[in-house]
């Protein structure tokens, strides 16, 4: 017959007693216990998956937002010849000679059509003339002297840099300012001492 209460015997001992009434209030504390553990586990599962998401959901920006820089780095050196080209081209002689002003004319309007698909995909060209050396963008080819700039300064870009977006595709190829020395006396040395 069992009427809630502990089911004990008058005939068990004391101490049988007091042990299988702590049975039973272990007994009721290991579900709550179970359940404490459980919701842990699930509250870290979640936490988890959520994690996941966005790093998910941060590599698919990247990807998209990078996807073209192989490409891009290799279509560089066609904005780099058709910049070569008209730069090549004499402004006397393009004055003078009416095709090939036109032919000019023509390649200018193709490098602008590439530029603006550079940006549109955030391709952007960098001419780093009279900013300081900085070694993260910048490839230093020479030092000139005689410039009157401050040392390290970019005296003329070879080549431009080109980032997409936040990123470097390309280092720009440069001339910077050699530091100018002093004096070419030596120092004097005080003997009078």
């Amino acid at each position: 017959m069992s009427d809630g209460k502990d089911e004990t015997t008058p005939d068990q001992p004391e101490s049988e007693r007091a042990q299988s009434g702590e049975g039973a209030a272990a007994a009721e504390g290991e579900p709550q216990a179970d359940a404490a553990r459980l919701k842990d586990q699930l509250l870290r599962a979640l936490a988890e998956i959520e994690n996941m998401r966005r790093r998910g959901e941060r590599d698919r920006e990247e990807t998209a937002k990078y996807a073209i820089t192989g490409f891009a780095r290799e279509i560089l050196s066609v904005a780099d010849n058709l910049r070569r080209a008209l730069e090549n081209i004499p402004a006397e002689v393009r004055a003078v000679d009416e095709s090939l002003n036109t032919l000019a004319v023509g390649v200018e309007a193709t490098e602008r059509e590439l530029m603006a698909i550079f940006e549109r995909f955030g391709v952007r060209r960098i001419d780093p003339t009279g900013q300081p050396f900085d070694p993260n963008f910048h490839q230093a080819i020479a030092e000139v002297p005689g410039t009157g700039k401050p040392a390290g300064t970019v005296v003329e870009t070879m080549r431009p840099a080109y980032v997409i977006h936040d990123r470097l595709l390309r280092p720009a190829m440069v001339m910077v300012a050699k530091a100018e020395e002093r004096g070419s006396e030596p120092p004097r040395v005080d003997t009078t001492a």
